[in-house]
């Protein structure tokens, strides 16, 4: 079976940071990006509330520049490999197709305390807000959420690919 990388991808992509601020929110989060020796290239951890209307912190990626289209077509899921705090998270996928905020197509997943590989397959993403079916050759970003409950977030990425 065919698998491509898509981070670590020697800096050409990189993670931002969201969280519900933008919108009101009073979740605070934090975006760090590893050194040499340390577990997972990346690690997300923050405090979700849900007071004023709050509710999530965010990593995005971001598959090609100016938020264009990424075809995943050739491909049946998308891989992880994480750990964390043993919560649940969830992986919210974004295409050309999605244009408010508040849309996306989404799967959950636990992040444990031990390093795992998971895999999550597209057909499994179940559409937000949106009527518009799932098309993975209009693939644009990857987000992985801490979101919809108060609880302390702590989930880091060593490595996202197609599969």
């Amino acid at each position: 079976m065919r698998e491509i990388e898509l981070w670590p991808d020697s800096g050409k992509r990189s993670w931002r940071l969201i969280t519900d601020m933008v919108m009101g929110g009073v979740s605070l989060g934090t975006l760090h990006t590893a050194t040499i020796g340390e577990d997972a290239p990346v690690r997300m951890r923050g405090a979700v509330s849900t007071e004023n209307n709050g509710g999530f912190i965010q990593i995005a990626l971001d598959l090609q520049p100016a938020g264009g289209a990424f075809d995943a077509s050739a491909f049946t899921g998308i891989g992880l490999e994480v750990f964390g705090n043993g919560e649940t998270y969830g992986m919210h996928l974004r295409t050309t197709d999605v244009v408010r905020p508040q849309q996306s197509y989404r799967s959950a997943f636990v992040a444990p305390q031990h390093r795992t590989l998971l895999k999550l397959p597209f057909a499994g993403f179940v559409p937000h807000r949106i009527e518009t079916p799932f098309n993975s050759s209009r693939l644009r970003r990857i987000g992985l959420v801490a979101i919809g409950r108060a609880f302390d977030a702590d989930l880091s990425v060593a490595r996202v690919w197609l599969y």
